[in-house]
């Protein structure tokens, strides 16, 4: 059974920084791309990044391009991490670590499992 474990969030004032980590098991993960998602109070969920496995193409939201980087380590097979720069409060939101087929059918939307979440709380 696949299991998406996340760490990292926490409270943080705008303009200020958090790392975001996900460690993954429960299967060979080889042939999948993991991300994450994020969840505002009362707003749906959404994409934010998507990272291949091999590490080598990344895709993000428009709302995190320039300021959010996913990045995984080829010799940690089964870690991925966020790194959020220059967070404002429309970031506030719980965090998800997804894994799914593809970096492209993630960023639409496609996901195969999900983390049980972290919160990330950006006060003004």
């Amino acid at each position: 059974q696949v299991r998406l474990d996340e760490s990292g969030g926490g409270l943080v004032q705008a303009g200020g920084s958090l790392n975001l980590s996900c460690t993954a098991s429960g299967r060979p993960f080889s042939s999948y791309a993991m991300g994450w998602f994020r969840q505002a109070p009362e707003k749906e969920r959404e994409f934010v990044a998507t990272i291949t496995w091999t590490g080598t193409t990344a895709l993000y939201a428009d709302s995190v391009k320039g300021r959010f980087t996913i990045t995984r380590d080829p010799s940690k097979n089964t870690a991925v991490h966020l790194e959020m720069n220059n967070l404002n409060t429309d970031d506030t939101a719980m965090y998800y670590c997804v894994e799914g087929p593809s970096t492209s059918r993630m960023a639409k939307g496609e996901v195969d499992h999900w983390g049980q979440g972290t919160q990330v709380t950006v006060s003004s």
